[in-house]
């Protein structure tokens, strides 16, 4: 199916984008005529291009959130928000949806919470009926695994049903987690609503999500942007204040000119089954990671494949109701964008792809820069520290040639002031904006006006510190996977705990010790540059006392007190929120673990928990390489302890019904009695 032109669109983009580029190109030229003089050397043509580059991606960004500013101004008295209108019941029979979350190493406890939280706020409204929710488990760790069978056994009854697979081969990671599940029961679902293990979202807006695709057969998926809640750190609850305070900014003006081409954020989004099934199976890239194999940034690509495919995404800007939580500490929010990095700039291998949007592959190359941005700050400080040195050992010639009298240098304070300026108001008048903007919409949601500019104020400048810390671990992200570095697939941190001070040295003196490095070098190069990069210098000098302690729950919670950092989602949490805290202080206890500590020997010792185990294995005819290695395992095991099997092989065995019934054997013939005294002493 070929692509329909969306034309109501295209001028709203050229519109745009005209604006980001006259912008660009305004700053570009006034630097420019300050280089003019005595004709362009190498460093300053280096300079030119960095920042018309980095310059026009600020603009890109400014001109989005005015846009969205403008909007929401106008809109913000036609209609109240989606939770506030009731949810007017169906006609006709609604139909069938599922709501799947895919898990890799969660909390089992947080994780349920979630499903009971969700499946209680869709029996309240009354709208349960056709949403069934899917737990699709990629855990590795054994204990994990059995945990979360435990906690599925123990759901209170209910209206909306919760299934729960665990895969023993994880290949593809959340999309092959996905596309398992689409190819084994998708046809048997007309929508499928991908969550984060994080993720949480109302019961108004999963209905409306719905209501939306069956009113518009032409859309194939449609994203909510979520926002961030629950985390208790510093660190955390200034990027929830962000998010809930400037987001909606851009997600107004993102929605605006991406019209039917909009992007998929990878979760809090619903899909059409049918054409996700039939166009977006993704391939395994030629080579070896990081530029070969999974693709991990699949959403971005599925998002292109289903608008290649004839189907419209859409964001929707206007929906509430859509929540996530963010990383706690600062090293937690690296570690996750190491991640993010490698899947996104695996995307040059695939914006040349034939027949994609050109918006699609504008959305590719916009994940890119968000990456290749970073280094190229680093290289423009750099170029410009070296310019700085080339101007303070030069020295202005007043007479030359046959002139009488002198010449005089000219003076570019203006345009240069001018450039500083315009490109400080693009990075800092989206917020003020919000905060007006805010102010007339929500402010007691925040706390009252005074503290919404105070959190403004205060989160600014933490950004300030935090920006010079995540260009380094941007830049060495970004150069680990041009040298083809890979990165592992580990599950992310969703508790308070906070970062230690070794932890902290450890992962920041690099940082640090270049602060110091650039510092003296720009003192000795030229003291006014040195005083022009001391915001810089002074995120790394602080970055390890900063990282501690904006990783810590006590001084978010001070914040708190002081009304910093508040948002209507903590304020006046919906149900769904309270819901999860409420289950996750109530959820009923599971079996406790054998006396080891060991869910894998609980599987073999605990009649229910066998049960339960069992009951969720699928029945297979092992082959004769399977069953080899099954024997071998099992006479280690005897042979060598309970504790002598690694998680690996622990999995294996717990994936195989006549393994799981002969370790029972084994466990209960032991002499040693019922206790593991022996056998663990063997490990």
């Amino acid at each position: 199916m070929s692509i329909k032109p969306s034309f109501g669109h295209s001028p709203r983009r050229w519109t745009l984008f005209g604006f980001a580029g006259f912008t660009a190109l305004g700053c570009v030229a006034l630097l420019a005529l300050v280089f003019h003089g005595d004709g362009f050397t190498p460093i300053e043509l280096a300079l030119l291009l960095l920042y018309g580059i980095l310059v026009g991606w600020i603009a890109l960004s400014f001109w989005t959130a005015l846009t969205g500013f403008v909007l929401l101004l106008i809109q913000r008295l036609r209609r109240p928000p989606l939770q506030d209108q009731p949810v007017a019941a169906s006609s006709s029979e609604p139909p069938l949806t599922a709501i799947v979350l895919p898990v890799h190493n969660e909390v089992a406890r947080e994780v349920f919470a979630r499903v009971q939280a969700m499946r209680d706020d869709l029996s309240n409204c009354g709208e349960h009926e056709g949403f069934e929710l899917f737990v699709l488990s990629d855990s590795r760790d054994p204990d994990v695994w059995v945990e979360e069978e435990l906690r599925w056994a123990q759901l209170p009854s209910g209206p909306v049903p919760v299934h729960y697979r665990h895969r023993e081969d994880n290949s593809g990671r959340k999309s092959g987690n996905i596309e398992e599940f689409v190819r084994r029961w998708g046809a048997r679902y007309r929508y499928m609503i991908v969550l984060d293990a994080d993720s949480l979202m109302t019961a108004e807006t999963l209905v409306e999500m719905v209501r939306r695709m069956e009113r518009s057969p032409r859309i194939g998926l449609i994203q909510v942007p979520p926002i961030p809640i629950n985390r208790g750190s510093l660190f955390a609850r200034a990027n929830q204040f962000a998010g809930a305070a400037y987001g909606p900014l851009f997600t107004a003006g993102l929605a605006f000119w991406q019209g039917g081409e909009a992007n998929y954020w990878g979760h809090n989004a619903i899909l059409r089954v049918a054409p996700f099934a039939a166009f977006c199976a993704l391939p395994r890239l030629p080579g070896e990671p990081p530029f070969g194999g999974d693709i991990l940034s699949h959403d971005f690509v599925e998002s292109a494949l289903l608008r290649r495919a004839g189907w419209e995404v859409h964001l929707a800007a206007d929906l509430a109701g859509s929540y996530e939580e963010l990383p706690p500490t600062l090293i937690d929010f690296a570690k996750r964008d190491r991640r993010w990095c490698q899947g996104n700039l695996q995307h040059l291998r695939l914006v040349a792809t034939p027949g994609l949007h050109p918006v699609s592959r504008v959305h590719m190359l916009s994940g890119v820069m968000s990456y290749l941005a970073s280094p190229l700050w680093l290289l423009f400080l750099v170029l410009t520290g070296a310019q700085a040195y080339v101007e303070s050992r030069s020295e202005p010639v007043y007479f030359f040639g046959d002139h009488l009298f002198p010449r005089w240098p000219v003076s570019y304070t203006v345009e240069m002031a001018t450039v500083l300026v315009t490109t400080l108001a693009m990075l800092f008048l989206p917020k003020v904006l919000a905060v007006v903007l805010q102010s007339l919409r929500d402010r007691r949601g925040f706390g009252g006006t005074g503290a919404l500019v105070a959190s403004t104020l205060a989160e600014t400048l933490l950004s300030a510190l935090l920006a010079p810390v995540l260009m380094l671990f941007q830049t060495r992200f970004v150069l680990a996977t041009l040298r083809r570095k890979p990165v592992t697939w580990a599950g992310q941190n969703r508790s308070d705990d906070s970062t230690g001070w070794r932890e902290a040295v450890s992962t920041h003196w690099p940082q640090t010790g270049l602060g110091v490095v650039a510092a003296w070098a720009a003192w000795h190069c030229s003291p006014l540059y040195f005083w022009w990069l001391t915001p810089v210098l002074l995120g790394l000098w602080l970055a390890v006392p900063v990282s501690v302690l904006t990783s810590r729950a006590g001084v978010g919670r001070g914040a708190r007190w002081l009304g910093l950092f508040q948002t209507p989602a903590e304020r006046e949490p919906d149900a769904v929120i309270s819901g999860y805290w409420k289950w996750h202080s109530e959820l009923p206890e599971v079996a406790e673990p054998s006396a080891d500590g060991s869910r894998f020997v609980q599987v073999a010792a605990d009649p229910w928990v066998q049960a339960v185990h069992l009951s969720l294995l699928e029945p297979r005819q092992p082959g004769r390489r399977r069953r080899s290695k099954l024997r071998l395992l099992l006479d280690q095991l005897q042979e060598e302890g309970w504790g002598s099997l690694s998680n690996e092989e622990r999995l294996f065995l717990l994936s195989d019904q006549d393994s799981v019934m002969r370790l029972t054997a084994l466990y209960w013939s032991r002499p040693a009695g019922p206790g593991l005294d022996r056998l663990a002493g063997a490990a």
